[in-house]
């Protein structure tokens, strides 16, 4: 491992494709290479989240979600390989719920922002929505066994996770409420308050 991540420039990625971890290669716009791509970026903005002044606890928990993110890039790298633990989404379940206990009740959707912290949780909560529906169509265009479903489920999972520590983040009185001005009662009613496309 050492020697080929010191060869940053390998040229091989030239002509548009890339290497898989099971030494095959594919193209760039392939749909794995679109998840593993979604995965990527959403790790790289929890670190750009881990830069704001976030709680101890929400630290320790971010860290350990960019160890599972990268285990499961190394899922989608390697076609058949399983890395992400069992243990992964029960993690992400008891956060929600521990955080979410101290959270004032939601009766309405919120708009994105607040403080700086609580803003790039939002933008990391839709990016995991975007890595979601990545791995999504890649299940749907190369069968159900072309990735975990355990990987759908994390990060389904762990968008809910950024939106209560979005909450979280914000503190009391610092949530923009949306507006509802046009009547309608259709608008959300199948998602969470505050949770778009739960």
């Amino acid at each position: 491992m050492g020697n080929r991540l010191s060869a940053i420039t390998t040229r091989t990625g030239d002509a548009g494709t890339t290497g898989l971890g099971d030494g095959s290669r594919c193209s760039k716009a392939a749909p794995r290479i679109d998840a593993l791509g979604e995965v990527d970026e959403l790790n790289a903005h929890l670190g750009l989240l881990l830069c704001e002044d976030v709680p101890q606890a929400a630290r320790e928990l971010l860290l350990r979600v960019q160890h599972d993110l990268f285990d499961l890039g190394g899922e989608l790298a390697v076609p058949g390989m399983r890395v992400l633990g069992d243990a992964a989404l029960p993690r992400l379940d008891d956060a929600i719920a521990r955080i979410n206990a101290g959270l004032p009740p939601l009766r309405e959707f919120i708009l994105p922002g607040g403080t700086r912290a609580a803003s790039q949780a939002h933008v990391c909560r839709t990016v995991a929505r975007r890595a979601e529906r990545a791995v999504v169509r890649l299940r749907e265009r190369d069968g159900e066994e072309s990735a975990p479903a355990l990987a759908l489920q994390y990060l389904n999972r762990l968008s809910d996770l950024l939106f209560v520590l979005a909450r979280q983040l914000n503190g009391a009185g610092a949530e923009t409420l949306w507006e509802h001005r046009r009547g309608s009662d259709s608008v959300g009613a199948d998602a969470e308050p505050g949770s778009p496309l739960a």
